[in-house]
């Protein structure tokens, strides 16, 4: 289908930095909100991308840009899922098409993309941390910069934030905090937090009362000095007490708001009132995910992302490819994981914030009592697995790759110390596609592999991973990592119920001459699509599915060294490390070692694109296990 050029409304296809935003008088900044709203729909509509977020930040945008002097102020965003309208702000409006594509712009902020980045993101709870350091790294330079991190309410349940605010209180550095309180990261807020602030931010009573509070007041503020001290004092008071100002100004935080974070002018005024307010304060800004777009309001998590063109009235799809798909491996998961929940009572689910990402929410729909989503707090999610499996139950921990980095020291201290038999089930693995470097899942066969008391597995299709979760399900003598990428499965038909797998037992697909390819994960379909092509060539290549990077199944690459005269393994994640390198450390002292090929992402930042751009970029597609398979054939007939 066609689509029409994107083209801005009149005051914003006048902007090309915030230096033009500034040269409008304020009344006409509701007008360039209207029209940075209707860009960031038009655009999404047709090519996709994270949407929500930063339709429920146009006014705050805006404003921030208006009233600071960046990119010398420092603007923080935290997530980075609603930076869209700072991009389009900050020259990027041209290209924003690109957003999200292979060789385009990217869907986070991203420092080496523009100088208004100040600092790259993609994971949560990161922007007051960061935001610090580069507070104190003025202070040293005796800079007058400003400070603003912006987080999300659902970034306020990861604890790197109160740590960060409890460290900036002490410090009492000169820090601006904008919490956008939306009640929504990607799937609904939970804890306690999101109580704290919902409560207050909705409740009639606590609105008039701070209203009639804050107008008596001012005047009191009117009399003399000794009437001014008392009237400081009372509202220092009354603001911890009708406000949940309490918590952060505990933290050494002032605490402005709660304000309409979709009045843009409220927003301006604030902005301005609190840039020479010294010391670190907190706005609380009260807004709406989706927010002038009609079907995101009413659905936020539907309408978090979207990847496919959609009518920009209606919301809906635009020309759907309605034709049968196979499953994706979540919902493999997220079926397999309410089976075996009906056959044993001690399963529990657990996940950081992603529900839906990773298709818990079967498990949290049948048994509510046994699906948790602990927010975004993703080492409390794994020392939280380790609790509920030292008293007999099995915890399967629903995590991506990206998201277990963060929680690595509760993997080794809480549950492989103790030899507790957390299952892991780890999303994403591999090379994600659009959301690029922050979100890649490459390290985990790395990270894990090295931890004692831990199984690594990775299965090449639905039947496979369903076994696997089976048989962790039934063994208690350590924990167990199954790993599995982002995307649809291969749509095998695969038998009801499940059946045991050996551990640590690989199994041979196919017979060759004198190279056998090892392969680990789904990767292993590409390896059978590019075998077929190789023996039209006259390479005959054998073909093993290996299962587990730990144990390795070491009987059976005994028996490929004493067939082939070369080794080629490949995995979807860091050639550092990881299966590869598990196969060569196995080799290496043993007489008869023969030359090993490590195919597997190389040691560098790879950007975004999707899943099939990436694999061919790295060279770990079908064509790619080709090219390598010739080199290796040849290299083997010279040396003959």
């Amino acid at each position: 289908m066609e689509f029409e050029e994107v083209t801005p409304g009149p005051l914003l296809a006048e902007i090309d930095s915030p230096d033009d935003l500034k040269k409008l008088d304020p009344e006409q900044l509701v007008d360039v909100c209207d029209e940075l709203r209707d860009f960031i729909i038009d655009t999404v509509s047709i090519h996709g991308g994270h949407f929500g977020a930063s339709l429920g930040v146009v006014e705050m945008t805006v404003a921030l840009h208006y009233v600071y002097d960046t990119p010398k102020d420092l603007l923080l965003w935290d997530v980075g899922h609603q930076a869209y309208g700072h991009k389009i702000l900050t020259g990027r409006r041209d290209n924003f098409h690109t957003n999200r594509k292979y060789g385009g712009l990217s869907g986070f902020p991203k420092r080496s993309e523009s100088e208004y980045d100040t600092f790259g993101v993609g994971h949560s709870s990161t922007s007051i941390s960061a935001g610090l350091g580069m507070a104190v790294a003025r202070d040293l330079d005796q800079s007058d910069k400003k400070v603003v991190s912006v987080i999300g309410d659902g970034a306020m349940t990861g604890g790197l934030a109160y740590e960060a605010m409890n460290n900036a209180g002490v410090m009492n550095s000169d820090i601006l905090v904008i919490l956008n309180d939306n009640n929504m990261s990607i799937d609904p807020n939970v804890g306690a937090m999101k109580e704290y602030l919902t409560e207050i931010t909705t409740s009639k009573t606590f609105n008039k009362l701070r209203d009639e509070i804050y107008d008596m007041l001012g005047h009191f503020k009117s009399a003399g000095e000794k009437m001014r001290t008392v009237a400081s004092r009372l509202e220092k008071a009354i603001s911890s007490a009708i406000t949940p100002g309490g918590l952060f100004q505990a933290l050494g935080f002032k605490y402005y708001g709660p304000v309409d974070g979709h009045n843009v002018d409220a927003m301006r005024r604030h902005l301005e009132d609190l840039k020479d307010i010294p010391g670190p304060k907190l706005l609380h800004a009260v807004t709406v995910k989706g927010k002038g777009f009609a079907p995101a309001e009413r659905e936020q998590t539907k309408w978090h992302a979207q990847s496919s063109p959609f009518d920009k009235i209606t919301g809906k799809q635009i020309d759907p490819d309605t034709s049968p798909k196979p499953p994706k491996y979540q919902h493999v998961f997220g079926e397999a994981v309410v089976e075996l929940a009906d056959k044993n009572e001690d399963i529990v689910g657990i996940t950081p914030a992603m529900p839906s990402g990773s298709s818990l929410w079967p498990l949290m729909n049948k048994y509510p009592d046994r699906a948790f989503d602990v927010g975004i707090a993703e080492q409390h999610s794994i020392t939280f697995a380790a609790g509920l499996a030292a008293e007999g139950k099995k915890a399967f921990a629903a995590i991506y790759s990206t998201f277990l980095q963060r929680a690595y020291d509760q993997v080794i201290h809480d549950v492989a110390i103790q030899k507790l038999p957390v299952v892991f089930c780890i999303d994403r693995a591999g090379l994600v596609g659009a959301d690029g470097p922050t979100h890649h899942g490459l390290y985990d066969i790395s990270y894990l592999r090295n931890v004692p008391n831990m199984i690594v597995s990775s299965p090449m299709n639905e039947e496979e991973l369903r076994d696997m979760m089976y048989t962790a399900s039934k063994y208690d003598e350590c924990a167990w990592a199954i790993r599995y990428p982002r995307g649809r499965a291969t749509g095998m038909d695969y038998p009801e119920g499940f059946k045991n797998m050996e551990i640590g037992k690989g199994q041979k697909l196919r017979d060759g001459d004198e190279i056998a390819i090892l392969s680990f994960g789904p990767f292993g379909n590409y390896v059978m699509e590019a075998a077929d092509d190789l023996s039209e060539e006259g390479i005959n290549v054998g073909h093993f599915n290996m299962r587990f990077a730990k144990p390795l199944d070491t009987d059976l690459i005994d028996e490929i060294c004493h067939t082939y005269e070369r080794i080629i393994t490949i995995e979807d994640g860091t050639k550092l490390g990881g299966f590869g390198s598990a196969v060569v450390e196995y080799l290496a002292d043993k007489p008869h070692h023969i030359p090993t090929t490590i195919m597997g992402v190389p040691d560098r930042i790879v950007e975004h694109g999707t899943q099939e751009e990436l694999h061919a970029e790295v060279e770990l597609d079908p064509e790619g296990i080709k090219k390598k398979a010739r080199e290796v054939h040849e290299s083997a007939s010279l040396k003959a």
